[in-house]
This record gives structure tokens, sequence and C-alpha cells, in this order.
């Protein structure tokens, strides 16, 4: 058997069977012939996956890190994000609608409005707002993660009371697919569906973020200068995304949200949601990068000791404060990266001893001069409302993933037709290949067979082979010949 070059798909069995005689050999038994064994396929994804992910430059000065921030930046902004129509839903007008205002509780309201974070695609949210505000105060953006209660998740509706009790201006948030926003249509897997119309299914998800931004800047008392994003588990992810790439989060405490790629090559349950690990993004920065680019701003990375969903602090956390602490250090700010290890209850949690962590750094960084902010919890569990109270109403044709890319569907270029005579066909046939070649990212390997045995079942001959690709995959084959074959059928499994 030569060397011959193939395009492969990792995970496909290559079987060469040729034709057989009349008698029934037991071809099943022969396939099931071990010929890589069960770790070494895992363990070249593994090898794939962690190799390719982008390391962290090495830079000397704060001016360098900060060049290549703003590099890094703008590569996922527009490679990543603003992809085909999403570059016009960024620069489209959206509308922002203030509803009803409800009691809070001592010291604070409630005020219903919703945004549209594309055209056409509604977010419901709720401000809590100090009865008494004058001159400027902090804004917090609250976003919440995978939880079916969403915006009225009872930690989070504490965070938010919290806030406000303190003087704080908090937006507390719906996010896709969850509490206001659940159905199937908002599912973090319908996402590819516009990627595959050619747009980033990752945009909605950040332009729900840079919406609520620009909401909460745009509110007469926030203060510029103390704006601050905190969530937990999808909502630590939402709060290290905008806090990378929009300088205008001045502190950051993503809790339990995220981890590097290269850990999550070995740590599955990391692994997330498509929105996580969305399309391209390694290719131009790792999760460590986007840690790192929030200096010199206050940050605090929470994690959770015994963490039962992802993103343990044991193996979570050090790669990217390896990643972070040499840059802060550059900018002399390195008291302002801070890390919590929440140990009790250590599980996945948002819970009172990681809020009053959250408290300290506003104390600290928001409110330096003022000895009487509170860093203790401010008991308030009586004033927690239900669903129904918290409802904002919604457009019954509110888009989501789903009727966003069935509309882009309609614009798709479509195939040319299949020319009539035989030399059109063939050029038709090349073109199209290599089209798909270009879209899949075909790669073509040189292929190295070793044989790892060989086995009688009359009147099949069978050979094991191993097949190396480039030193990159190891794709195992079974070779059937009989006694008279009459031709060779290549079966892919």
């Amino acid at each position: 058997m030569r060397a011959m070059s193939l395009i492969v798909a990792l995970g496909w069995l290559v079987a060469a069977v040729a034709v057989r005689g009349a008698e029934r050999p037991d071809v099943e038994q022969l396939l099931k012939h071990e010929i890589i064994g069960s770790v070494l396929p895992l363990a070249e994804v593994q090898r794939f996956c962690e190799t390719r992910v982008i390391r962290m430059p090495e830079v000397k000065t704060a001016d360098g890190w900060c060049q290549q921030a703003e590099r890094i930046r703008s590569a996922v902004l527009e490679r990543v994000i603003y992809r085909g129509e999403a570059a016009r839903w960024r620069d489209a007008a959206t509308r922002v609608q203030w509803l009803e205002t409800i009691d809070g509780g001592p010291g604070y309201r409630i005020r219903k409005l919703r945004f549209e974070a594309l055209p056409g695609l509604w977010i419901p949210a709720l401000l809590y707002e100090p009865l008494e505000l004058s001159g400027k105060v902090p804004g917090v953006l609250n976003v919440n993660g995978h939880t079916a209660l969403g915006k009225q998740y009872p930690p989070k509706q504490i965070r938010c009371i919290n806030q406000a009790k303190r003087g704080i201006l908090a937006l507390n948030v719906e996010w896709l697919g969850m509490g206001q926003l659940r159905g199937p249509g908002y599912g973090h897997d319908r996402m590819n569906q516009l990627d595959l119309c050619g747009t980033s299914g990752l945009a909605p998800f950040y332009l729900l973020l840079k919406r609520s931004l620009d909401l909460l800047l745009s509110l007469d008392h926030v203060d510029p200068q103390r704006v601050a994003v905190t969530g937990l588990s999808g909502g630590g992810w939402q709060t290290i995304v905008i806090s990378a790439l929009d300088e205008r989060v001045k502190l950051s405490n993503p809790v339990a949200g995220y981890s590097s790629f290269r850990t999550r090559a070995y740590h599955f349950k990391d692994l997330g949601d498509s929105e996580q690990t969305p399309t391209d993004l390694a290719t131009v920065a790792d999760y460590t990068h986007l840690t790192a680019m929030l200096a010199p701003r206050p940050a605090l990375l929470t994690y959770n000791a015994k963490d039962n969903c992802c993103f343990e602090s044991g193996y979570a956390l050090e790669p990217l404060l390896d990643a972070a602490r040499p840059i802060y250090e550059l900018f002399g700010r390195l008291d302002a990266l801070r890390h919590h290890v929440n140990h009790e209850p250590g599980t996945h949690n948002y819970e009172q001893e990681n809020r009053e962590v959250f408290y300290q750094m506003l104390a600290d960084f928001f409110y330096p001069d003022d000895p009487d902010f509170r860093v203790q919890e401010i008991p308030c569990e009586d004033e927690i409302k239900t669903a129904e109270q918290l409802a904002v109403p919604l457009p019954e044709d509110n888009a989501t993933f789903q009727s966003l890319a069935l509309g882009l569907a309609k614009d798709l270029p479509r195939c040319e037709a299949l020319p009539k005579d035989e030399a059109g066909q063939r050029a038709w046939r090349r073109r199209q290949r290599r089209r798909l070649a270009q879209i899949v990212r075909a790669v073509r390997y040189s292929v190295q067979p070793i044989q790892r045995g060989q086995e009688e079942q009359p009147p099949l001959h069978a050979t094991f082979w191993q097949l190396k690709m480039d030193g990159t995959w190891t794709v195992p084959a079974v070779e059937l010949a009989g006694a008279e074959p009459r031709g060779t059928a290549l079966l892919v499994a």
C-alpha cells in the first residue's frame, strides 16, 4: 500500500473493501478489530486544538501592550463579531422604550424598559433606581447566566437591590434564551444558523451588551468613570467579553464564567455553549488575552473551589492570572488585579460571600474616600419579586435567532446552474469543490500507511492499517481482500 494524499475529516473510519465470494465471514468482527485504541484519538484532538490557540505576545512596555490590545480588540470585533449583516446591525438606529415604574423597597424603585439589541430584537430590562439621586453616581450592568429564571434569579435581584440601596444605578438585563427570552428560537445553538448564513452568530450576544452599556451611560446621573459589569456563569462570560472589548467598562467582576481555550482542551465541562467558543475567536485571541486587556482597569476574578458546573478555581484561575499579572505590572497597577476563590459553599454560585467581595471592589475603586460605604450585604430577601411582577411586555413578533437566519437566507447567493454539456459540468464541479474546500478549510494531508496486523477469515484476508496524516491525525483502516476481487469499494464511516 503506497503513500497517498487524501482529504479527510477527523473521526472518519476508512475501509478499503474488495469484492468477496459467496461465503459470509464475520465482517463486523473484522471491522471492530482495535487499531488505534481509545486514548490516541482524543489525545490528537486535544493536541490539535491546544497547539493552535494563539499565545500571549511578548511585550516589554505598557505602550507596547496598548498597541497589541488595540490590534486584538479590532480583530475580534471585525473578524469575529461584526461579520456579514452584523456590521449593519451595529450601525443601525435602535430604540429604547421606558414602561411602568413599580415600587422596589426602602430607598429605591424599579423602572421597566425594553430596548433593541438590533432592529426587531427587543430585550427586557429593569433599572433599579435610588429614590434620592444627585450628581453623578456609579452604574452597574448586571448580567445573568444559564438560568431559566433570567433576570428574576434571586441572587441577581439581591445584588441589584444592594447596589440601589448604596446609591448606585443598577441595570438588570435579560439574556438571550433565559427568562422572558426562553423558547426554541432563542436557544444558544441556534446562533449557528446565523453563521451558516455568513453572519456572526455571536453578534446578537455582543450587541445586547453594547446597547446595555449605551443605555446605562445615557442616564443623566451615571458617572462614565464609574461603570462596572458583573455576572455569574454565562454572565461571567458576558462580563469578560464586553469588559475586554469595550473600554467604557471601568471595573469588571466576572464570576465563574470562563477559562482559557487551552484549559478547555482538557476540561470538557468548560466548553460551554456556542457563543463561548465562537467561530474563529481562538485564531485571534484566547481568554487569556481578554483578561489581560482589562489592564489597567480594576478587575476581580471570582471562582469557586468546588464548582459543580464549570471553571473550577483549581485549574481555571491560574492561567488567567499568569497572563494578566505581567501586563498589570507594566502599568504599575498590580493592586487593581484581584481574585477571590469561594470555598463555602464553593459550588457554582454568586451568593453572599462572592457578592460582598464585589461590594468591596466598589468601595475600594469607586468610593475610595467614603469610609461609610458598606461592604456587608444589606438584608433584602423580603424585597425579592416574582417573575410576574418583573415581567416586561414584549412584541409578539420579537426577533429570534431563527427568524433572523430565515431573513438572511432569503438573500443568500444561489448556486449557479449545472451546465448541460460534459465539459461545462466538469468545470462546474471543479469550481464548486474549490468553494466548498475554502468554506470548510479543507486540508490536504500526505498519508503514510503503517500495517498493524492481518487476519484470515476465508475467503477474506484482512489487513489492519494506521494511516498517519502528516503527524497530525491517525486514522484506522481495514483492508478486506477476497481471493478473486473484481473491484474496490471505499467505505467511510
